[in-house]
């Protein structure tokens, strides 16, 4: 009878750690950094953590360009951010300069200018209807589009655009 030996631990805190983030990337793709953050918060060592990640690079299951490439898209359809909050929320989740970069290229300020209209234009009926004080009216406005990132300029120059044909209904 042959008995097979045993896994050194170094070895089973690596498929601990593997299967880790297997289930953390079930849920949700998610950065490199993220990752790393995780195995070690949960004790993992700094070889055992790098070993995994560059395992899981490998196969292409961790890919921050994909990842900021899609959490762009993602939030700027269902939140309405802009390029500011974006790239905000790129760095806090690890994401390097450049790669956050390329994957804001594709917004220019045409079409960051167009959500913004169609983010104030959603907003803009309730508002007038709530409150008859257009300072507050527009502050408010302004408000809600600093919040999602956009520029105070811009967001000033296409709140006054949309609420002057409202306030004058």
């Amino acid at each position: 009878m042959t008995s097979s030996p045993l896994p050194s631990t170094s070895e089973t805190r690596e498929e601990q750690a593997h299967a880790v983030c297997l289930r953390l990337l079930t849920v949700r793709s998610r950065t490199r950094s993220e990752l790393a953050g995780n195995m070690t918060k949960r004790g993992y060592a700094e070889d055992v953590v790098a070993s995994v990640l560059d395992r899981l690079t490998a196969v292409g299951l961790i890919d921050d360009a994909d990842f900021a490439d899609q959490w762009v898209r993602s939030r700027r359809t269902h939140a309405g951010k802009g390029k500011r909050a974006l790239a905000s929320e790129l760095r806090t989740k690890g994401v390097d300069d450049d790669v956050i970069a390329a994957a804001l290229e594709g917004i220019d300020a045409g079409a960051e200018r167009e959500r913004a209209e169609q983010l104030v234009d959603r907003k803009l009926r309730r508002e007038a209807l709530a409150d008859t004080d257009d300072t507050k009216v527009m502050r408010r406005l302004v408000g809600m589009l600093a919040r999602r990132g956009y520029s105070q300029s811009m967001a000033v120059a296409e709140v006054s655009e949309k609420w002057a044909p409202e306030r004058d209904r």
